[in-house]
């Protein structure tokens, strides 16, 4: 069943070692505040937001950078709604010579120092992802207990949590949640599609994963790279929103850097062309059931 209205989320810079491959890519907080505004101003009424270390361009935890970022948008007067990861501090990749040491580039902390920004900041949404899971080169690592944990915190702080499913076991995972009374109605779930080595991006498998949902789920999705805009019109046929950005995708076309402003554009123009008509960040809060 289609929606009467299509909510875009725009991923504006992620925490993937993307700054090199593209000087599109937002890393302080200024450019990451200035790429949100952009990205709502093309369509989009949420924007996922990582914070980047303004020295290296590096994935960072820093509450201070998210705080900086928070502030500028909210101080820039739009009605754009904030979703702030908390996928920070779940990376491991255990070193060859003793498997129980982490590799340099491991950054593993405690579920609730995963949350201090949002504790602190009170988004409207934050993502909370469902599994562990080969992601790439290392081990993304969100046990149960611990992803329960965070999900009784952001309830209480009346953030809705954005639950980010990326294979069927996380689906799963989120419905169980939901029936355990962790998660309130309606569950708001985001389907990450093309990551190694989660679920492919393809029609295959977003049907499967939608299925899969809690019952009642009002889902977003998306595909990484090349499978961006292919999967924005397979999700609104399946009747979910849609998310694109730098975060999952740096390309317009082959060879062509896109901006975030860009990338919403694309996505406004495909929904269009089938029909679709695209949500206010109001409209959006309405949908999501968001608790301003």
């Amino acid at each position: 069943m289609k929606n009467s209205k299509t909510v875009i989320t725009c991923a504006v810079t992620g925490g993937g070692n993307t700054v090199q491959k593209s000087d599109k890519v937002p890393v302080t907080p200024k450019q990451i505040a200035a790429a949100c505004l952009e990205a709502n101003k093309a369509g989009a009424a949420v924007v996922h937001v990582h914070v980047r270390d303004p020295k290296t361009g590096l994935a960072s935890r820093d509450p201070q950078l998210y705080r900086e970022v928070v502030e500028r948008v909210r101080d820039s007067g739009t009605n754009v709604i904030l979703n702030l990861t908390t996928g920070m501090g779940a990376d491991w990749a255990p070193s060859e010579a003793n498997p129980t040491v982490g590799t340099a580039e491991s950054d593993i902390v405690g579920p609730m120092e995963r949350m201090v920004h949002v504790e602190e900041l009170r988004p409207e949404i934050c993502s909370l992802d469902c599994g562990t899971m080969n992601f790439g080169d290392m081990i993304f690592v969100n046990t149960v207990d611990h992803v329960r944990k965070m999900a009784a915190r952001i309830e209480s702080l009346r953030v809705k949590p954005e639950l980010e499913v990326f294979d069927l076991g996380h689906a799963r995972f989120a419905a169980q949640m939901v029936a355990e009374g962790l998660i309130s109605a309606p569950p708001l779930c985001q389907v990450c599609l093309g990551i190694p080595w989660g679920a492919a991006a393809d029609t295959h498998s977003m049907l499967a994963m939608v299925q899969a949902l809690p019952k009642g789920a009002v889902w977003s999705g998306f595909g990484i790279g090349r499978a961006q805009f292919p999967m924005v019109a397979q999700v609104f046929l399946l009747g979910g929103h849609v998310r694109v950005g730098l975060e999952d995708n740096l390309y317009l076309a082959a060879g062509r850097l896109a901006s975030n402003g860009e990338l919403v554009d694309r996505a406004v123009n495909i929904l269009q062309s089938v029909g679709a008509d695209i949500a206010t960040p109001d409209e959006a809060r309405a949908i999501f059931g968001l608790a301003r």
